[in-house]
């Protein structure tokens, strides 16, 4: 299956196909050279198919976790595309998860203003939501995404196959951008989800989620309307990631955590119990004051307050803006 996503900045096709890994050459044309980005949780199987198609290419791996979406890890893969003499007709491929996409991405966006950039997401949360959309970034002084570009990808192959070496709590983890997607904006895949084991229907739920997400990247682009939706639970889930650390929690358990924060009536029972269904957590115990402080760092912030996403019916949002003094009594769950 093609799906096409057409932005201001550029249309662009993801190609959804089980086996699309072994058929990199036939659906990507790559003349110039290939930096092929990968990280060490990664199977290595899977970036060297990846270059085994492609002429003139070269791999950089670096340590699992969100610890490497950093300043150094971005530095020496600038590093490597200088000192193999790259240039504007070159490439730079994402093989992994969000944080390769993250670090790949960004280097091409910033490499000589931008050299052409192709993801093949690897985990379920990186293939039904973060591999598009353009978004790239670094976390920067503990702070989670506080520097990156919108660049979006040349193109993207996602190969539900590649699923088969994920563990189970990361396929969970990946799961949780589906559920928050099904929540906000599709009630017919909320309830398959609810009807179905997710890893029976999989290829089903990426193929929905990818529509969803290409129907709000499509609108807003740059984030100053509709994708705004797309953070549900990431308001409070992001703060929870920066207090907590991803040794304990996963981004997506901690969106999960903020789902539940922010979702009310039928709909939060119902979030809760599919949550629960696949393994992902709908409370924990955190340092009420370090998520409140963290939240000041988010990007969605604006003076007094911070933009939200709120769902009381399955399949329908409200954008509401809450001080942080309401915020405060949500998390205490004074409210």
């Amino acid at each position: 299956m093609i799906i096409n996503v057409k932005t201001e900045s550029g249309s662009y096709d993801i190609t959804l196909k089980r086996n699309a890994i072994n058929e990199v050459s036939s659906i990507l044309d790559i003349k110039g050279k290939a930096l092929i980005v990968t990280d060490s949780g990664v199977p290595e199987e899977y970036s060297k198919i990846v270059a085994s198609q492609i002429k003139n290419s070269v791999i950089y791996t670096f340590p699992q976790g969100e610890q490497s979406k950093n300043f150094e890890t971005y530095s020496a893969l600038l590093k490597t595309l200088a000192e193999n003499n790259f240039d504007r007709s070159d490439c730079v491929i994402a093989v992994g998860g969000g944080v390769t996409g993250d670090m790949a991405g960004f280097t091409a966006a910033t490499y000589m203003r931008g050299i052409k950039f192709y993801n093949i997401p690897t985990t379920l949360l990186s293939q039904v939501d973060s591999s598009i959309g353009g978004k790239t970034a670094i976390d920067f002084l503990g702070y989670k995404n506080l520097v990156g570009a919108f660049y979006q990808p040349n193109a993207v192959i996602i190969d539900p196959d590649a699923l088969k070496t994920l563990p189970k709590r990361h396929f969970n983890n990946g799961l949780c951008e589906s559920i928050k997607m099904a929540a906000t904006s599709d009630s017919e895949l909320f309830k398959l989800l609810e009807e179905n084991n997710a890893e029976d229907i999989i290829d089903t739920v990426i193929e929905k989620s990818l529509l969803i997400k290409k129907q709000v990247v499509e609108e807003d682009e740059k984030e100053t309307g509709l994708r705004k939706v797309l953070n549900f639970g990431h308001t409070i889930g992001h703060a929870i990631e920066t207090v907590t650390g991803l040794e304990e929690l996963y981004h997506g358990e901690c969106v999960a955590l903020g789902m539940m924060f922010m979702a009310s009536g039928e709909a939060k029972e119902r979030i809760k119990n599919l949550l629960t269904k696949n393994n992902l957590p709908t409370e924990t115990d955190f340092n009420v004051e370090a998520v409140y402080e963290a939240l000041h760092h988010d990007k969605k912030s604006a003076g007094s307050g911070v933009n939200v996403v709120t769902v009381k019916s399955i399949g329908e949002f409200e954008f509401k803006f809450l001080e942080y003094n309401e915020i405060y009594k949500i998390l205490k769950g004074e409210k």
